[in-house]
C-alpha cells in the first residue's frame, strides 16, 4: 500500500421481499334457504357494511349466484368467512388474480 492512500469498502444493507401475500376476496354464495334480511344483517354485523352496502350485496348475490363482499388479506377475511358460515350462509375466501 502506498503511503497516504487508504482502501475503504462501502457496505450496503438491502431488504429483500421474500414473500408477497396474495390479495383475497370474501365470496358469499346464493342459496334458497336464507332470507334477504338475514344476509343483510350478517353482512352488517360481520363485515361492517352499512345497510345500503349490505342490501346491494344481497341483491348481487341473489342475481349473480355469488358476490365478493369484501377484499383483504387471508388472515383478515378467514374469521369473517367462518362467522358467516357459522350463521348458515355459504361463504369462501378466494385468492384474486
Amino acid at each position: 500500500m502506498l503511503a497516504g492512500t487508504t482502501k475503504t469498502k462501502e457496505l450496503f444493507e438491502t431488504d429483500v421481499l421474500t414473500e408477497v401475500e396474495a390479495p383475497c376476496t370474501l365470496i358469499v354464495w346464493n342459496d334458497e334457504v336464507n332470507t334477504f334480511e338475514w344476509v343483510i344483517e350478517t353482512l352488517m354485523d360481520v363485515c361492517g357494511h352499512t345497510q345500503e352496502q349490505a342490501e346491494q350485496c344481497a341483491w348481487l348475490i341473489h342475481y349473480k349466484g355469488k358476490y365478493a363482499v369484501k377484499s383483504g388479506n387471508y388472515d383478515e377475511l378467514k374469521p369473517m368467512c367462518d362467522e358467516i358460515t357459522d350463521r348458515g350462509i355459504g361463504a369462501t375466501v378466494e385468492v384474486t388474480a
